[in-house]
């Protein structure tokens, strides 16, 4: 995730308002304006001596990057730089920021290297397109490619414990979060985006499955839906694959009727992958079928397509790890 800056050089009270509301990491300004835009939210701001501004104009500009880098001091590349050079300081050090006058110089900032610099420094000019770097660099967390799974089986699976994720987002229809008996196999569960003659729809929920299930974070990480608590990052995934964050505001859970569902996928050799979610067992608890449509899963039925994520199984503490595991 890119950490976004907005340089207010000049300071201009509407420009970093706008920079506040689009949820940037920081603001850069003068020395004498610092506290002026302390006063107007609280956010991390940085004076022009923090992170200088350099020009990137010759080998030897260059070097002095790299050299302020190694030594732990924050640098921002001015305006104009050129991806050969950017490149060649990337990898030599971490911590780059690279000033952005546009929404394409900024995307180009991110992605060099496959990894692009740690800091966008968005310019005044670029206040017009600050809402939408901010979505692209810093809420998306990629894309995930989901398969097609055929359900075999939906059964009553007593009383437990579900978690409903409530986030401070509101979410769209064909988005919610991959959850799953198995890191390896997980459902894509559809947020209550969905309205009946007898609830109204919850957008900002999730209602995500047993306590015991994973969930899919950011940052190729996962946890115990019972884990989850208010103020941490979950991963939000749409049909299409695309993805953001959001923050959970609050976790209920309850003891309710469950129903164990299981699908399987086809893997590349032409053998079945099997995976299972326990759900609770509610009309208003819905999977996303393969057209990214939300099915309930009162009315899911063996045949049907629903979209989930295959993976390498492996996980300890929520991180990657390389181990013969099976998990089901």
């Amino acid at each position: 995730m890119k950490r976004i800056v907005f340089k207010a050089v000049p300071f201009d009270k509407k420009l970093v308002t706008l920079a506040l509301e689009s949820g940037v990491d920081a603001v850069l300004t003068e020395a004498s304006k610092v506290d002026a835009v302390r006063a107007l939210g609280r956010v991390e701001v940085l004076a022009e001596a923090d992170m200088p501004s350099l020009p990137l104009d010759s080998k030897k500009d260059e070097e002095e990057a790299v050299a302020r880098l190694k030594a732990g001091r924050a640098v921002a590349l001015r305006k104009g730089w050129e991806i050969i050079p950017v490149e060649n300081i990337l990898a030599q050090g971490s911590g780059l920021g690279l000033e952005c006058e546009n929404l394409e110089r900024a995307r180009l900032a991110a992605s060099i290297l496959e990894r692009g610099a740690d800091v966008i420094v968005v310019l005044p000019e670029a206040a017009g397109d600050l809402k939408k770097i901010v979505a692209e660099l810093k809420l998306s967390q990629g894309r995930i490619e989901l398969s097609r799974a055929e359900v075999t089986e939906i059964v009553p699976a007593g009383l437990g414990h579900r978690v409903c994720v409530d986030t401070i987002s509101m979410l769209k229809r064909g988005q919610g979060m991959l959850v799953g008996n198995s890191s390896a196999f997980t459902f894509l569960v559809h947020a209550e985006t969905e309205s009946n003659p007898y609830v109204a729809a919850r957008p900002f929920r999730v209602n995500a499955g047993a306590v015991h299930a994973y969930a899919v974070l950011p940052g190729d990480k996962t946890c115990y839906l019972e884990e989850l608590s208010a103020g941490r990052e979950v991963l939000i995934v749409g049909a299409d694959g695309s993805t953001s964050l959001t923050t959970v505001g609050r976790v209920k859970v309850e003891v309710r009727p469950m129903l164990k569902i299981t699908a399987k996928v086809k893997s590349a050799d032409g053998c079945d992958v099997i995976g299972q979610v326990f759900l609770q067992n509610a009309e208003t608890i819905r999977v996303t079928g393969a057209d990214g449509a939300p099915i309930s899963v009162v009315t899911l039925k063996p045949g049907d397509e629903i979209l989930v994520r295959t993976d390498a199984a492996g996980r300890h503490f929520g991180m990657r790890i390389c181990e013969d595991i099976k998990e089901g």
